[in-house]
């Protein structure tokens, strides 16, 4: 383990895990923030394989938490890390699906819901935007970028096609 103890990872992922309004994805440029720049858990090529990896991989999208973890402290700092995540925000959406039905008719509940959607819709912007300039370190990769973004916006045809494409052009050395 680097220079953080378990502790330190308990505390910034449970604090990640109150913020993560929309899932770990909105608060991406937060977690990278914390796990490069502020405590070198990893490099910023190493976070870039753990999103990549923890995308690809069945599950849930916060798995890029576990593999943060492990590579801060092992096995226990895997473990630590993922709890962290998940244990506050379940807790606190459990209590508040509760409120949230109670309160079904009220007018304020409306206005919540109309206000919330612009912010998480900003927050995994503002990600996609951390992990665009994270992997794309050269022309050919921002073109893939772009393209597959705009293949996802104005057609119907899956990203996983352009995925799978970015994919084959990798393995040939392409780029």
């Amino acid at each position: 383990m680097k220079d953080d103890s378990l502790g330190s990872l308990a505390w910034q992922f449970a604090l990640l895990s109150l913020m993560a309004y929309g899932g770990a994805n909105a608060v991406m440029p937060e977690i990278h923030r914390q796990a490069v720049d502020v405590h070198s858990w990893t490099t910023e090529r190493q976070f870039t394989d753990f999103f990549a990896l923890s995308q690809a991989a069945p599950g849930p999208n916060v798995l890029i938490v576990t593999l943060l973890g492990w590579q801060a402290a092992g096995l226990p700092g895997a473990l630590v890390a993922t709890l962290a995540m998940c244990g506050p925000s379940s807790l606190l959406a459990f209590g508040a699906a509760r409120l949230w039905e109670r309160f079904r008719e009220a007018r304020w509940r409306r206005v919540v819901q109309l206000g919330v959607v612009p912010v998480t819709v900003g927050l995994i912007g503002a990600s996609a935007f951390v992990l665009a300039r994270l992997a794309d370190t050269s022309v050919a990769l921002t073109g893939i970028t772009l393209g597959t973004a705009a293949l996802a916006h104005w057609t119907k045809i899956h990203p996983l096609w352009a995925i799978g494409a970015a994919a084959v052009a990798g393995a040939l050395g392409w780029v």
